[in-house]
């Protein structure tokens, strides 16, 4: 437990923790957490925690990013912290849309009447990326978008657009709008549900730009920052739980062998030094920092930590732990899929490489 929190946050992460009790006793008895969303959100609620992701003027809490932290943190150590319907929908970008979209959109995106998707990946057979331009009053749209997660259900997609002569721009664009298309539909390993779609002459109404044209790519990475903040932060709970889960097993049978010691001195080094960069991370955001950079290192050593910690637990417990009902196997292919995620690792490298060498940003 990090000892910095303030008594308001010891008190946050404790009934976090026990939610994420409840909810790993209440998940293990179904095949599908899906059915039990309505069941997760109800105790999430009556724990204080699903307002968390919500503004205060619409009613929510509008935790800091070192709450959000704490509690994925938490959720993650009972390997609760990926099923449904934990947090209420966060406004994200509606939250910077225009009043004509926020009546429309965010009121009944927050009560959960209408689902929304985030269109920023293009496929890799894609000419060119999704464009736009002025006809009149609206924008046209062409191109396409995929890895749409929930695309399915997405009543509306805050869409990255080049709009020509001035720059990237997020757009609002429904689904339901004349030329737009779920060309494919399809599931990840870790059970997440994606959809790609195209665009073929789509007219959007200009007041669904997203603020200015030409400011959306900064818009787009900062949600990708907070998705990759909660990506981290849960991995870093799940680091404790494989480490934890591990431990267990140590305390029996064979637990004298100093290379499996050895081995676990090195998993709980590497879990701390995550949940430490996190938690730093966290709190240069909340003082209104320029974070950019420290979010990618937390995020890819998070994730690239668990996904180590993971196999290594793998091999020291042996084949049982490649059993499908096996928890260490069933976070192995959710673990697989966090170094792709908002970013893959490689990727997130060598921005963090260009933010310190050509930008002379980034803190150690």
């Amino acid at each position: 437990m990090p000892d910095f929190l303030t008594p308001k946050q010891a008190k946050l992460r404790q009934a976090a923790r026990a939610l994420g009790k409840h909810l790993a006793e209440l998940s293990s008895a179904s095949d599908d957490p899906n059915d039990l969303r309505t069941e997760i959100s109800d105790a999430s609620k009556a724990a204080g925690i699903f307002s968390l992701t919500q503004p205060k003027d619409h009613g929510g809490k509008g935790g800091s990013s070192t709450d959000l932290v704490i509690v994925r943190d938490a959720l993650g150590s009972f390997n609760a912290g990926h099923l449904p319907g934990i947090f209420g929908p966060s406004p994200g970008l509606l939250g910077q849309a225009s009043q004509e979209v926020k009546e429309k959109f965010l009121v009944p995106f927050l009560n959960g009447q209408i689902h929304g998707g985030f269109g920023f990946t293009e496929p890799s057979d894609a000419i060119r990326h999704t464009w736009g331009w002025y006809d009149g009053t609206d924008l046209v749209v062409n191109g396409a978008k995929s890895y749409v997660t929930g695309g399915l259900e997405a009543d509306f997609i805050n869409t990255l657009v080049e709009v020509e002569g001035e720059g990237p721009a997020m757009v609002l664009i429904e689904s339901r709008s004349p030329g737009v298309e779920i060309a494919e539909s399809f599931n990840s390993v870790d059970g997440s549900h994606h959809a790609r779609f195209t665009f073929c002459d789509v007219r959007v109404p200009s007041s669904h730009i997203i603020g200015k044209a030409g400011t959306g790519l900064k818009r787009a990475l900062d949600q990708i920052n907070a998705v990759r903040m909660a990506i981290a932060a849960n991995c870093v709970g799940l680091n404790q739980f494989v480490c934890d889960l591990l431990a267990k097993s140590l305390t029996v049978g064979n637990a004298s062998e100093t290379r499996e010691r050895v081995h676990f001195g090195r998993m709980r080094t590497m879990a701390f030094a995550a949940r430490s960069s996190l938690y730093r991370t966290a709190g240069l955001l909340d003082s209104g920092q320029n974070s950019v950079n420290e979010v990618m290192i937390s995020k890819a050593l998070a994730t690239e930590t668990l996904n180590d910690l993971v196999d290594q637990a793998i091999q020291i417990v042996g084949g049982e732990a490649l059993v499908e009902s096996h928890p260490l196997a069933q976070i192995f292919k959710r673990a697989r899929s966090t170094r792709l995620a908002e970013g893959p690792t490689e990727v997130l490298y060598a921005n963090i490489s260009r933010g310190f060498l050509d930008l002379n940003l980034g803190k150690i």
